[in-house]
């Protein structure tokens, strides 16, 4: 009966690091595959942002 636990806590480990895990993978076998990166998206945000008012707190 110990030796099903044990089975059962190391089945359950793993399935949640590699749950956790599962988007970094995926995310960096992406990038090297199709070689997006980042910068486009927050240039496009710099872009639209541009000439907005500044709100909140001091910088």
């Amino acid at each position: 009966m110990a030796g099903y636990f044990i089975d059962f806590a190391i089945a359950s480990a793993l399935i949640v690091v590699l749950t956790a895990l599962m988007g970094n993978i995926s995310n960096t076998i992406g990038e090297r595959l199709f070689g997006q990166k980042r910068e486009k998206h927050v240039e496009a945000s710099r872009r639209i942002q541009q000439g907005w008012k500044v709100v909140g707190g001091k910088k």
